[in-house]
């Protein structure tokens, strides 16, 4: 890293960063919305009170439903780390080329893992594929982390 990494819009590694985090952060918010329209469409909740208001029922084990909630869960396990380790990354001070195809690669994986897991289900290899890119890009990050700052 040394003393020249700047936070500053003019550092590239920053910029990549940035853009990418609010990308996935964007895509988080949007299956949660798609978890509400999911419940809202189909009248089914979590919660007696919200059951209550629309007329709807409770249930916990809708396949619809509970499709789309594991992709918000599996984002909210996998990209709040992708996050703050490839924050870590870029103070390591890699080449453009490798974070900009780590970052890219993570981000089309995760959104890819969206739409083969609750918008449009495809089998499997789908889904684990895309998992996987995720987590590889992840831990590779982790590791150079490690060998940099220990």
């Amino acid at each position: 890293m040394g003393d020249d990494f700047e936070f500053s819009r003019d550092n590239s590694l920053l910029s990549l960063y940035a853009c990418n985090a609010a990308i996935l952060i964007f895509k988080m918010i949007w299956v949660t919305l798609l978890t509400s329209k999911t419940r809202i469409s189909k009248k089914i909740y979590a919660n007696p009170e919200d059951a209550k208001v629309s007329k709807g029922k409770v249930l916990m084990n809708d396949p619809d439903v509970e499709r789309v909630r594991r992709a918000h869960l599996n984002d909210l396990e996998n990209i709040p780390a992708f996050l703050f380790v490839s924050f870590l990354y870029i103070l390591t001070g890699p080449s453009y080329f490798v974070a900009f195809v780590l970052f890219w690669s993570f981000t089309a994986a995760r959104i890819l893992h969206t739409v083969v897991y609750a918008v449009k289900p495809l089998p499997q290899p789908a889904r684990a594929l895309s998992f996987f890119v995720g987590i590889i890009i992840t831990f590779y990050m982790s590791v150079q982390v490690l060998k940099y700052f220990w």
